[in-house]
């Protein structure tokens, strides 16, 4: 990434985005739900410049209906990481055996995103079922990523239990209300050594800025972009937003005060 002013040109070399061993330029990562067709949905993500996409193995074909569209035509792992997703399942039980068949129909690939929900009406996680079925799967060799909710405690037992992320949520799934508790996700963050990512409720280009000027790893999104008037030009704000979110958080946020301070010299005047 290069940065440039009126007089100089500065390289900026980020640090990669690790997640298990594997690391990452991008630090936005997408959905592939809710496109009108597969041509806007690739389009949309090469936009975005994510790396690792997420699909919801109960609801895409990735090779398990040989007969229908397949999205790796649009979107082929030997160029995106696919993140196989849990969402639509409820229980412990269902969510393991759907990362089963991810592993089976991507050739053994184990990094997975674990969300098992609560209800219809909020799809909030169900943190009860979230924790055994991440156990399960940790034990059988699963790198997990976990959507969860923004509970510190809750989200330090699945980092201690061996999750490779941690995902909680900026608000609910597909609401578009931004982050709700920032305050939370500040103290998740104080005390994760694994990446955090803010996942669901991004609702437009600032969403992610502010999520990654709390200090988060990345951002997690979709319909944000898929349900944009224009996705692939909502894609590309997303790309800057997470990018200048990430350098403002490196950069260090001036202090803030409640009162005025002129930004000018207030000695040294060339009139009195």
């Amino acid at each position: 990434m290069t940065l440039t002013t009126m007089n100089t040109t500065q390289t900026f070399q980020d640090t990669p985005l690790v997640i298990g061993s594997r690391p990452f330029t991008s630090r936005l990562l997408v959905g592939t739900g809710k496109y009108k067709d597969l041509a806007q949905t690739g389009a949309a993500v090469a936009m975005s410049g994510a790396e690792i996409v997420t699909v919801a193995i109960r609801r895409t074909n990735i090779g398990q209906t040989p007969n229908e569209p397949n999205l790796l035509d649009m979107l082929p792992p030997d160029r995106y990481t696919i993140l196989p997703n849990t969402a639509g399942c409820f229980d412990a039980q269902s969510a393991i055996r759907t990362c089963m068949l991810a592993r089976e129909l991507l050739n053994g690939h184990n990094l997975v995103k674990l969300e098992v929900l609560g209800d219809t009406k909020t799809l909030y996680p169900n943190m009860v079922e979230t924790l055994q079925a991440a156990r399960v799967l940790i034990d059988d060799g699963f790198d997990v990523m976990v959507y969860c909710s923004d509970d510190p405690i809750m989200a330090k037992a699945l980092e201690d239990m061996g999750c490779v992320a941690i995902m909680p949520l900026g608000s609910l799934i597909g609401s578009g209300l931004g982050l709700t508790n920032p305050h939370n996700i500040r103290l998740i963050l104080a005390e994760a050594k694994v990446p955090v990512l803010v996942d669901a409720g991004v609702g437009t280009a600032s969403d992610a800025a502010i999520a990654m000027e709390l200090g988060c790893a990345g951002v997690l999104m979709n319909t944000a972009i898929a349900a944009a008037r224009d996705p692939v030009l909502m894609a590309s704000a997303m790309r800057k937003a997470v990018q200048a979110g990430r350098e403002a958080f490196l950069a260090g946020r001036m202090p803030s005060k409640s009162y005025a301070q002129a930004s000018s010299p207030e000695t040294g005047y060339f009139f009195k």
